[in-house]
């Protein structure tokens, strides 16, 4: 692998070319299938260009260097990069180690291309376990080891050139494509793609307004971003901060400015934690639209039946939707299976699991579940009949919203009962006899992916787009990927030690000019909290034109790209993503496609699916990196032989690039 810091074009110019944009996991994922798919696929000559800011591999949300404290939501074992044998794809599957697999290799010394930069990552690697929740330090090496794996798998054969830049324009020339690096470098490409991952957005109308006034009144406002590169050090020890947002960004953010500032955790008598302070911490009112954390991750294991894969959402169901309408309606035609699949992976272990609980044995109920819709008053007859425990009954919206309808007398109310949910979660999720959990949450993972594989986007209704990549993975992101239940244990300490306090559900912000401060409140609780601090906890929403990402504003100024539309018209509005088809190329405003240009991952209005996932489970990520991969070798196994046309943006290149050599 080269890495080129100050590459000169014309580099590999008898040879087709592919370059990635972006150069995290998802791209690694695309370079392990052309790996893979090359030999049976395109013989020629062939070059790759990767351009990466940051390290190869990890990119930006994965690298080495942020807090040590951070962690995955998923255990060990529940990580791999690899496409093994449960991948349906029509590549051939590369066997490699999961992240166990490869901690375990270093330890014996059976893997021994690894730097390991500093005696704590050599430690974590070391102890670590299939249970473990490793941080992001160690997924950050294993990511990059992952990466150059790949890159000697091509080599000598396939050049494989890092230019730790950032690509700023794309444009069609010559019957391909050339790309524009900051530094002014231009890269001649047969393929592009781009897999940008989360990218920063210049503050909306609402985030500017919030600017402003922290501005003029002398307040702490942080907006939207990823939680490790803001800057909370003018947040100071006592500081009154409300919190807008309760997901894995409120999660890390409670870890840095509790822990990250020198507090810790000891063990308490029933197995709860008590929190030390170190006297930095400010004080975080926390609330969002449930008014609750996300729900932690499970520990317990299947008693019943094996989860099986889904039942009612499934092809010939969807073939026969789309026989009828044009475009689905999530609401309406998808959601109905996608919650009885999640409620059959339930019930399933509730009823096979723990037979004590019900009244009815599994196979007599099942052909009865069978025949009823999930919203009717029938299917909710058939489990007030077998399920005696009204606890034991699953209702989404219930489940979702399980504060939307409690009115709470104050403050201290509200304290109480979200902490008493934490506390039930914890025991329901944590506490190893209640498996039906898991079954729910294998349901639910189960169909998420399938959703992806049977349903392109553009089968969906525009409105649907936007209730996809907004409710529908939010919902997903609630129930199956939370923090670690050791997370939500330290979050009552604090909790408990006063130095977060909970706000309520539909909370509500503002800004007071009268007395100079930011607000919150919740309909819910009678009850206003005022602070000299707001802190979105979040990641920025997509926007193409609003992205700090020069190439995504370019591709929309360009006429390559434009936004996903929610409605039919023009003037409608948009989910910020970029717009791609079935096959990950991207979308021209009058919906045409270009052969060879391609987007994948948050940003486009593709499913995204994650960058990793659990090993043996069909994920989407490899299915799409494996189909997107021999698309391009097939393309490029088709079309002519590479001609070097030097084109005037190439040739301004070049007189720059000279220009800045003899500087």
């Amino acid at each position: 692998m080269t890495i080129d810091r100050a590459p000169g074009p014309g580099t590999h110019e008898d040879r087709k070319s592919i370059v990635l944009i972006g150069g995290g996991p998802r791209a690694a994922l695309v370079l392990e299938r052309l790996v893979a798919n090359r030999p049976a696929l395109f013989d020629g000559p062939l070059a790759v260009h990767v351009v990466e800011p940051y390290r190869p591999g990890s990119g930006r949300i994965w690298r080495e260097d942020q807090s040590p404290l951070l962690k995955l939501n998923s255990m060990a074992s529940d990580v791999t990069m690899f496409t093994d044998d449960s991948v349906q794809c029509a590549g051939p599957a590369l066997a490699g180690p999961g992240l166990v697999e490869w901690a375990r290799g270093i330890v014996d010394g059976s893997i021994s291309d690894v730097h390991i930069p500093d005696q704590d990552l050599a430690r974590q690697i070391h102890t670590l376990r299939p249970t473990t929740f490793p941080t992001r330090r160690i997924q950050s090496l294993y990511l990059e080891w992952f990466f150059h794996r790949c890159v000697r798998a091509l080599s000598p054969q396939v050049p494989v050139t890092v230019h730790q830049d950032l690509a700023v324009h794309v444009i069609a020339e010559g019957g391909g494509y050339e790309v524009t690096l900051s530094t002014g470098i231009v890269l001649r490409a047969d393929a592009v793609v781009i897999s940008v991952g989360h990218t920063d957005s210049a503050p909306d109308t609402e985030s500017t307004r919030h600017v402003d006034f922290a501005a003029r009144h002398g307040l702490f406002y942080a907006p939207p971003g990823y939680t490790n590169d803001v800057d909370f050090s003018d947040l100071q020890p006592g500081q009154e901060a409300i919190v807008s947002g309760m997901g894995l960004a409120f999660i890390d953010l409670v870890v840095l400015t509790m822990e990250g500032r020198g507090g810790s955790f000891v063990e308490a008598p029933g197995g709860e934690l008590r929190y030390v302070p170190s006297g930095n911490e400010p004080v975080l009112w926390a609330g969002s639209r449930r008014g609750i954390p996300y729900r932690s991750k499970i520990s317990s294991e299947l008693c019943g039946e094996p989860a099986g894969t889904p039942r009612y959402l499934t092809a010939g169901a969807v073939a026969a939707l789309l026989e009828i309408h044009d475009q689905l309606d999530f609401q309406q035609h998808l959601w109905p299976l996608l919650a009885k699949d999640a409620a059959l992976g339930y019930y399933r272990e509730l009823f096979t699991g723990h037979p004590d609980r019900v009244t009815l044995a599994w196979a007599d109920f099942l052909p009865l579940f069978d025949a009823t819709a999930w919203y009717s008053d029938e299917r909710r007859a058939l489990v007030d009949r077998f399920v005696p425990e009204a606890a034991d009954r699953l209702e989404f919206e219930e489940f979702d919203h399980p504060l939307a309808d409690v009115s709470f007398s104050g403050p201290e109310d509200l304290q109480e009962k979200v902490a008493e949910h934490i506390r039930e979660d914890l025991r329901l999720r944590d506490g190893g006899a209640n498996s039906e959990t898991l079954g729910l949450f294998l349901g639910l993972l189960h169909v998420y992916f399938e959703l992806a594989r049977l349903v392109p986007p553009d089968a969906l209704t525009p409105a649907s787009r936007g209730l996809v990549s907004g409710w529908w993975h939010g919902f997903f992101s609630y129930v199956d990927s939370g923090p670690p239940a050791r997370r939500l244990r330290e979050l009552l300490a604090v909790h408990q030690a006063g130095f977060v306090r909970f706000i309520g559900p539909q909370l509500q912000v503002a800004a007071d000019e009268k007395v100079g401060l930011f607000t919150a409140s919740s309909p819910r609780v009678p009850h206003i909290v005022s602070a000299t601090a707001l802190i979105e906890a979040r990641l920025p929403s997509p926007s193409m034109t609003g992205s700090v990402n020069p190439l995504l504003k370019s591709l929309s100024e360009s006429g390559l790209g434009c936004e996903e539309r929610t409605g039919r018209d023009p003037g409608t509005g948009s989910t910020g993503r970029l717009l791609v088809d079935s096959s990950s190329r991207i979308v021209a405003p009058d919906g045409s496609t270009r052969q060879g240009l391609y987007a994948v991952g948050p940003a486009t209005s593709g499913w995204s699916g994650g960058a990793f996932s659990r090993p043996n489970s069909n994920a989407a990520p490899f299915r799409d990196s494996d189909a997107l991969a021999r698309r391009i070798l097939t393309d490029l196994a088709k079309a002519p032989e590479t001609q070097d046309v030097f084109s005037s943006t190439r040739l301004a290149a070049s007189i720059t690039v000279l220009h800045s050599s003899l500087a």
